[in-house]
């Protein structure tokens, strides 16, 4: 056995209440007793002080865990985030408790095979903040009009085909006289609408002011489809692009491969993974499906003819995506320059 060099690789297991350690030398001999603590920032720093110097640490990117990783970064560890798909194997363990997960954790680590997820740096989460919480805004404001719609349905009402919600959709809706439960719902509806809409516009202001120097930013509006919106989005959740080799490796992180499944002689290649950013991959989707003339309109039409369109839209974001890509990493589009330069 190689002699102990003073090193320790530390799991954590950290939850919301209470959070269990357990440190390894790097030949997986146990140090110590397994330790249980509140998850608390203090307690969490405190224990630092006994791992050594510069201890590699790994905890799961669960819930809540930006404060665990600052603390323990900020207290000298060197610390390692491990990717939640990567130890699914966890759950199919005969025996699965807190103490079990945090040792796998630290064997995984020491033996070099941890599956890592990235430690977006403080700024980045603060601007993934407002760009996630006008999504889920967005997201809530849409239910709410489905129920508009509902309501209307169950009395037998079909408004025009324009926008509901809109100048004209609203004077439609101040005409209607329903079942008065009906029109009182449906009043009430329409005032948290407009609730979700004030704060979704807020929002989205504070996002486009904060991203007014950045050259990534304003580059990926070159693109057909990208607008403030979109382009906030590919440039919070994305981050530093410049962890990407090669844009297809950023198509990968989204979840905008192919699977493929190889043995022996046979291999085979299916739909997209879709296990990545479903934010930045929405996003491209969103964008193709605005684009009707160009480079990327010609790709959709193309393998429509003879994959169907999702497939084709789906290739089309690939392509979007990694025009993104050189986009956030050089500050500009080089094929776009060209294009309006002939």
């Amino acid at each position: 056995m190689a002699e102990y060099d003073g090193r320790q690789f530390v799991g954590i297991d950290l939850h919301r209440r209470r959070s269990v350690i357990v440190r390894m030398t790097p030949d997986g001999e146990r140090i110590g007793s397994v330790v249980r603590i509140a998850s608390d920032p203090v307690e969490f720093a405190a224990q630092v002080d006994s791992w050594g110097e510069a201890p590699e640490v790994v905890l799961e990117a669960t819930y809540g865990w930006y404060w665990a990783a600052d603390v323990l970064a900020d207290a000298g560890a060197t610390v390692h985030l491990a990717h939640p798909l990567g130890v699914k194997g966890f759950a199919y363990r005969r025996v699965k408790n807190d103490e079990r997960d945090a040792a796998d954790l630290a064997d995984l680590l020491r033996m070099g095979r941890l599956p890592q997820a990235w430690i977006a740096p403080p700024q980045v989460r603060a601007l993934r903040e407002p760009v996630r919480h006008r999504a889920k805004l967005v997201a809530l404001r849409a239910g709410l009009k489905a129920q508009v719609h509902a309501v209307l349905a169950r009395q037998g009402v079909t408004l025009a085909p324009s926008d509901m919600f809109g100048a004209a959709g609203h004077r439609q809706l101040d005409e209607l006289r329903l079942d008065p439960p009906f029109q009182a719902r449906v009043l009430s509806l329409l005032r948290l609408i407009d609730a979700y809409t004030f704060e979704i516009d807020l929002v989205g202001r504070r996002i486009s002011a904060e991203l007014t120097d950045h050259a990534g930013f304003r580059a990926i509006q070159a693109l057909p489809g990208v607008g403030p919106v979109l382009g906030a989005v590919f440039v919070a959740e994305i981050g530093d692009v410049t962890r990407f080799d090669r844009p297809q490796q950023l198509c990968s992180w989204a979840g905008m491969t192919p699977r493929h499944r190889e043995s022996d002689t046979k291999v085979h290649r299916g739909r997209i993974t879709k296990q990545g950013n479903s934010l930045v991959r929405w996003a491209a989707v969103e964008a193709v499906q605005r684009v009707h003339h160009g480079p990327l309109a010609a790709t959709k039409t193309r393998l429509a003819a003879r994959r169907g369109n999702n497939i084709a839209k789906v290739a089309a974001a690939r392509e979007l995506l990694t025009l993104v890509f050189y986009g956030l990493r050089d500050g500009h589009i080089r094929c776009l320059t060209h294009h309006r330069a002939a």
